[in-house]
C-alpha cells in the first residue's frame, strides 16, 4: 500500500489514497481539487524514497470535502487567593480533503 508523508500548513501528515484528513484552512470551495507538491517522502511496497527536504516530482492530490471548525479549546488562567480568572476559547478554521491520488516519478 503507497503512503506519503506531505507538508501542509506547517505540519506533516501521513496520507494514503482514500483517507481523509483535516489540516489547516485552504483557499478552496468544497468540490474543489488541490495538488500539495511538498511531499517529503514516499513508500510504495518495497521501495522508500525521502527528499531533501522535498521530493522533486511527487505530488499529492486531494478533494476538499468541506470547510469546518475545530471544537473549542479553552485557555483558562487562575490566580489562586487573587480572585483573578480569566477564559478564552478558540476554533481553528479547518479544511477536510480527500486525498485522490499520490504520484511520484523516481529520478535517477
Amino acid at each position: 500500500m503507497a503512503y506519503a508523508i506531505l507538508k501542509a500548513g506547517g505540519k506533516q501528515y501521513k496520507v494514503a489514497e482514500g483517507d481523509v484528513i483535516d489540516i489547516a484552512k485552504l483557499d478552496a470551495e468544497a468540490g474543489q481539487e488541490t495538488t500539495f507538491s511538498e511531499v517529503l517522502f514516499h513508500a510504495d511496497g518495497d521501495t522508500l524514497s525521502h527528499g531533501s527536504p522535498t521530493l522533486s516530482g511527487a505530488s499529492v492530490v486531494a478533494e476538499v470535502v468541506e470547510q469546518r471548525k475545530a471544537d473549542k479549546v479553552i485557555a483558562f488562567k487562575y490566580r489562586r487567593r487573587k480572585g483573578y480568572h480569566r477564559t478564552v476559547g478558540h476554533r481553528q478554521k479547518l479544511t477536510r480533503v480527500k486525498i485522490k491520488t499520490i504520484s511520484f516519478k523516481a529520478s535517477k
